[in-house]
């Protein structure tokens, strides 16, 4: 599914909790996600990349359709799944646990739910800042544990035969996280019935999932 004309309340999120593959992974296997990416922001750097990254920070951008998936659970995912304190043992900007609101409504809902997550958790120490600029990363970056599987990516060129598509893609984001076992291909079948696109397509997509080489 790269097409979301029918979607009318799409939404995006932007977070940093250390080396950015695994969230990725993690938010696009949620039902609700429809496209992710992952890139470098937090900073002032002019063009970063991997390896020149400067003061910036690995992060994630995750549209979302708010009607199926609110940003207040992407902000129960994303807390849950990570040590603000100490992400990977690493200390520095590269990982960094780091929320970047893009309007009012995010930022009240960051805020609103650190303290009911500080309930349980204690002190959470993450940077919220407001979103300034996302830089996309490398594109061996994008979707890294699908890209492990070359029959999964092997089937999925059939469907998007662009390094963008494939970005961009639903499905690819679902298979990234199957891929890392944040998900399973039951519930992948189950949701793509869901999926606003037609019955044809949604037939397509599940024999194609259904022929992959793990």
């Amino acid at each position: 599914m790269n097409n979301h004309e029918t979607i009318t309340h799409i939404e995006t999120a932007t977070l940093g909790m250390g080396c950015f593959w695994s969230p990725e992974a993690l938010f696009g296997s949620l039902p609700g996600v429809l496209r992710t990416r992952v890139g470098y922001a937090g900073g002032t750097t002019s063009h970063p990349t991997y390896r020149k990254m400067g003061d910036h920070s690995e992060v994630v951008e995750v549209d979302f359709d708010a009607d199926l998936i609110s940003y207040g659970e992407l902000l129960t995912v994303f807390w849950n799944n990570h040590n603000p304190i100490n992400i990977n043992g690493y200390k520095g900007r590269q990982y960094q646990s780091l929320l970047l609101y893009r309007n009012e409504e995010q930022e009240e809902t960051i805020h609103r739910m650190k303290k009911r997550m500080e309930l349980d958790k204690g002190s959470l120490e993450t940077e919220i800042v407001p979103y300034t600029e996302f830089h996309i990363a490398e594109p061996r970056h994008q979707k890294y544990y699908v890209k492990r599987f070359p029959n999964a990516i092997g089937k999925l060129s059939t469907l998007y035969p662009s390094e963008e598509e494939l970005m961009n893609a639903t499905l690819a984001a679902r298979l990234n996280g199957l891929a890392k076992g944040f998900a399973n291909l039951e519930h992948i079948q189950r949701e793509i019935h869901q999926w606003p696109i037609s019955t044809d397509n949604q037939a397509e997509f599940i024999q194609l999932i259904r022929q992959i080489r793990w």
